[in-house]
């Protein structure tokens, strides 16, 4: 009797201890815990503190009703060009009731699964390759909408579905990839010809402003040059008219002219005519003739140095005289030398050349006369 006692306390208290677990329920945030009496549904306990009848009430399920990520297996999925891609897909869903959750579908993660492929299929099945690889968006689309109205009696929102990767066969990624590298040497040309053809329109425009700008710096140049001529020849007139030159200065100024005229290398032969005597006393009448027409009277200085000018003038003509002589020496040598020898008929010799018939001026005659 002395032991039954104390057994019989030790199995009181461990029965009170077993009793208070079963009775006393504690359930963390972000989870719902299905309780079930005697097989039947009974309530649902929320996050905290909850106290159940013990030996009656038993839980059924432990619900995590955050939002939850799986990740599916590649599937194979045929195009509408019969080409076999494989698709990865990523699930995002929370589970909102948890009481339909665990009686209206014993495995809903199987069965949206299953769901997930076969809509994947057929809507990949209304696509090419091409466009299934760029409708990324509109896939994702479609298949949250099913998802969404089918998992929605579960007691389970389907807030995103995303498509990872589609992964063609290898023949085709080679001749994608042969496309691409096509399409980019094809835009690499074609932006090297903008370039160049923007290079050639900048180095045409250059080049024309620099045209432009030369014949504008010419044209200015040219102007300004022609005003100095005309300048130039505007000084020289006016000078020649204050000074008032008589007709025995414009004489001599011919006269030192003519040595120059006659050394020139171009002149490598002259023919002085006979006449040039007449020619000379033509051209002093013509010159006397005009001294008159203007006025030309000499000022009180030139009369003063008329006999310097004279002899300058005798100098002048002797040796206009001398060099008009030469040059007839050499056009006979010349004719001789054409004519082998021959003296030429029908030409009349010359008359030589005096420095007196240079200066034989009949103006200046009538003048002493």
């Amino acid at each position: 009797m002395e032991l039954v006692v104390p057994v019989l306390l030790i199995a009181f208290a461990l029965i009170s201890v077993i009793t208070l677990a079963k009775s006393v329920r504690i359930v963390p945030q972000q989870r719902q815990d299905v309780v079930e009496r005697l097989g039947r549904y009974k309530r649902t306990l929320n996050p905290g503190l909850n106290i159940l009848v013990p030996f009656v009430d038993a839980v059924r399920t432990k619900v995590d009703m955050r939002e939850q990520v799986v990740s599916f297996p590649p599937q194979p999925v045929i195009t509408s060009d019969n080409l076999v891609v494989s698709i990865d897909t990523v699930l995002y869903f929370k589970v909102v009731d948890s009481v339909r959750a665990t009686y209206e579908i014993s495995n809903f993660l199987q069965a949206i699964e299953q769901l997930t492929v076969t809509t994947l299929r057929n809507v990949i099945g209304s696509l090419d390759l091409e466009r299934a690889l760029t409708s990324r968006e509109e896939i994702n689309r479609h298949l949250s909408g099913v998802l969404d109205e089918t998992t929605g009696r579960w007691g389970i929102k389907v807030t995103r579905v995303e498509i990872k990767a589609i992964e063609p066969p290898p023949s085709i990624r080679d001749s994608m990839e042969k496309q691409m590298r096509a399409e980019r040497d094809r835009r690499a040309a074609i932006l090297n010809a903008e370039g160049h053809k923007q290079s050639q329109i900048l180095s045409a425009e250059g080049e024309k402003q620099a045209a432009v700008l030369r014949a504008d710096g010419d044209r200015q140049a040219r102007i300004l040059q022609a005003e100095g001529q005309a300048k130039a020849v505007r000084t020289v007139f006016d000078a020649i008219h204050q000074a008032n030159p008589s007709q025995k200065v414009l004489a001599y100024q011919y006269l030192q002219a003519l040595p120059q005229i006659a050394n020139g290398t171009a002149n490598k032969v002259w023919i002085v005519p006979a006449e040039l005597t007449k020619a000379l006393e033509g051209m002093g009448g013509a010159l006397g003739g005009l001294n008159q027409m203007v006025g030309d009277a000499p000022t009180r200085q030139a009369s003063e140095d008329a006999s310097a000018v004279e002899r300058e003038a005798a100098e002048a003509a002797q040796a206009a005289a001398q060099a008009a002589q030469e040059i007839h020496n050499e056009v006979r040598v010349a004719e001789a030398q054409a004519t082998g020898g021959k003296e030429p008929q029908g030409l009349p010799a010359p008359e030589p050349v005096s420095p007196g018939s240079l200066l034989n001026d009949p103006a200046d005659q009538r003048e002493r006369g």
